[in-house]
């Protein structure tokens, strides 16, 4: 695991290899173990990297690093995890060169100047970002892993190709101007994330996953107007998968996922540092540590923590899975002090805004597994693929509730709803309960019916669909001057091809809130502490198979995931896992209602959000009171506007 960056500039610069140094030590925490520059003068490029060092520690595994050839220079961040097989490969077609080292980074090399490079990235199982210079050919490439577990940026500024794996490397170029892109911004308040190739600054895109980018330096104008292409999408893996479903039973499919999610998590367990794994006592981290344990000589490495509140502690339950696999389990828990010093850090890892407060648990576990291990295993992406978001099984059952009401009566419904502005409802609200007419529970709000009309008038599923996932459902009235990017939520024509409804809100997790979310969430908070995190069931195969499953076989008997239980069974007591899921979360409503109110009231005061001029101060003072009165939890939607106003705070800085 690594970071890498570089820029393309026919202007003259005093030393383009300072520049390319102090790039590459913005992203220090990613590689803190080696770190080199490449410049070709003629060219005006420039390539830096800074390793971690997990596979190949000698001076063999060195980046950027050149092909035995001359032809390529290539910069790596990420695993590839079947590179001794592509080895081997090469071996048989006469094509192998002799080797330096036994780096996977020498092994793309090899590859790209046996097959090409589109045939080399197919071949390719791993997570990855890298930037590959063709010298011969006087093109650059840049290219993503197929599920965007490692990130690349990358912008045109004033004719200066800039990029990186973070933002702060790419802020550390004299050209780069950080203007804050409003409809980026307005998308980041539904979502809570961005969303790719969106970034927060303008004209500054992510490339997307599963694509690679050809830049020809040599011909500007066509390097300049050059798009990403795919070579393998969430998509396709859905449109394949559902024209080839499994054949046999489900008990069938079962062994199938054992077989292909054992290899995958075989091959990830290659390091020469020492590796272990998060262990949450869930059922996707579980499998993993389990499947690993069976293939350990020696107990595996786990890690956890705990919490002293109940209601968001699952450490007893890793520490019984834990003792029943044999692993060598280390468990931390932690104070809400410990908690709450992470919080002002926020803004400076995660780079730009991100709103996923789980984000704060993930940064302490990485902290405490790096103080043992360099390498981690993830349970990440079971509920993506096998239907595990509640989200999945109630939204279609509302839906349709939803269609059984009359399109008048649900026009009529929505026009009365939205005629009057949250803040009348409040006060009519308001007046009902003082009056005693107000029945018991949770308090209506004038946020909720708007809410409520905007899911009542959806168009269709997909809208409904976007809608619900929302935090703030009309950004565009929060964020001054701005409309809102697209995104694959907003477009009907990536998914179109998907069966049931069930089956798209799992693609559009796959292809958008797992990259964008829960990937970045992961990276960042692993990265800040130099530890490299793997995540097994994102292997490509392990997606294609899952996608091969019918939806009764991942959804069953109104419980999600249904293949990966069946498989932790077989190595773990049933009796063990069946409690209420609570997730890696913490108790953020309390916490904007005292230790962190103070700070929060700050970032949001009216006189400084009318200052700064990037959102409308009235809607986020009726949320922050209605959240203080305690009967309302707005605290999602506040921690999105949180995470924008700590990170502006850190770019002014």
């Amino acid at each position: 695991m690594c970071g890498l960056t570089g820029f393309h500039s026919l202007a003259s610069n005093d030393s383009p290899s300072g520049i390319a140094t102090r790039m590459a030590d913005a992203l220090t925490h990613r590689g803190p173990d080696d770190a080199g520059v490449w410049i070709d003068e003629r060219c005006g490029l420039a390539l830096a990297h800074r390793r971690l060092s997990v596979l190949e520690l000698s001076r063999a595994g060195h980046q950027p690093m050149l092909s035995q050839d001359q032809r390529y220079v290539i910069a790596f961040n990420g695993e590839i995890y079947n590179h001794l097989e592509l080895r081997e490969r090469l071996r048989e077609e006469g094509r192998a060169p002799d080797w330096r080292g036994h780096s996977d980074t020498e092994t793309l090399l090899a590859c790209a100047g046996a097959w090409g490079v589109e045939a080399m990235l197919k071949a390719a199982t791993g997570m990855f970002a890298l930037a590959l210079w063709d010298r011969r050919d006087r093109q650059l490439i840049l290219a993503r892993d197929r599920l965007g577990e490692k990130p690349l940026y990358w912008t045109w500024q004033d004719g200066t190709l800039i990029f990186g794996s973070e933002l702060k490397a790419l802020r550390r170029h004299p050209a780069f101007r950080a203007d804050v892109d409003r409809a980026a911004l307005a998308s980041f308040m539904r979502h809570g994330y961005i969303a790719s190739p969106h970034s927060i600054y303008q004209g500054v895109c992510k490339l997307p996953p599963g694509h690679w980018l050809t830049l020809p330096l040599d011909r500007p104008e066509k390097a300049r107007t050059a798009r990403p292409t795919p070579f393998w999408t969430i998509a396709g893996a859905v449109s394949a998968g559902l024209d080839n479903p499994l054949e046999g039973s489900p008990e069938e499919a079962v062994d199938a996922l054992e077989r292909q999610l054992s290899q995958s998590v075989q091959r990830q367990m290659l390091s020469d540092v020492p590796l272990g794994a998060f262990l949450s006592g869930g059922i996707d981290s579980s499998v993993v540590v389990a499947l690993m344990q069976a293939r350990s000589a020696r107990p595996v490495r786990t890690f956890t923590i705990g919490f002293d509140d109940q209601r968001y502690d699952e450490a007893p339950h890793a520490a019984a899975i834990a003792r029943h696999l044999g692993t060598e389990h280390t468990e931390l828990y932690v104070r809400p002090e410990d908690a709450l010093a992470v919080i002002p850090t926020l803004a400076g890892v995660y780079d730009e805004p991100f709103a996923d407060s789980s984000q704060i648990p993930t940064l302490l576990v990485s902290k405490l597994t790096r103080e043992h291990v360099t390498v981690a295993l993830s349970g990440d992406g079971g509920d993506e693929l096998f239907g595990g978001y509640n989200t999945f099984r109630f939204a279609p059952g509302l839906w349709r509730r939803i269609q059984r009401i009359p399109a008048p009566l649900r026009g009529i419904t929505t026009s009365v709803l939205t005629r009057v502005a949250p803040s009348g409802w409040d006060a009519v609200l308001g007046r009902l309960r003082s009056s005693g007419l107000s029945g018991p529970g949770r308090r209506l709000d004038g946020d909720k019916l708007h809410k409520l009309s905007t899911l009542l008038s959806s168009p269709d599923q997909r809208e409904f669909y976007r809608r619900l996932s929302s935090h703030w459902v009309r950004p565009e009235q929060l964020v001054r001057g701005s409309s809102e990017a697209p995104t694959l939520l907003s477009d009907p024509a990536p998914l179109s091809g998907t069966d049931c409804f069930e089956h798209y809100m799992m693609a559009a997790s796959a292809g958008m809130y797992m990259p964008d979310d829960i990937l970045v969430k992961v990276d960042r908070a692993a990265m800040a502490h130099s530890l490299e995190v793997r995540v097994p069931m994102l292997d490509h195969r392990v997606v294609e198979l899952a996608w091969r499953m019918p939806l009764g076989w991942k959804i069953r008997h109104g419980e999600g995931k249904w293949p990966l239980r069946q498989l932790l069974y077989r190595h773990v007591p049933r009796a063990l896992m069946e409690r209420p899921k609570k997730g890696f979360s913490i108790p953020l409503a309390d916490w904007l209602r005292g230790p962190l109110r103070d700070w929060a009231e700050a970032l949001i005061e009216p006189g400084r959000i009318a200052r700064e001029g990037y959102l409308e101060a009235a809607p986020i003072r009726r949320a922050w009171q209605q959240h203080q009165e305690g009967d309302q939890d707005h605290s999602s939607r506040l921690w999105c506007v949180l995470a924008f106003q700590s990170w502006l705070q850190e770019q002014q800085a």
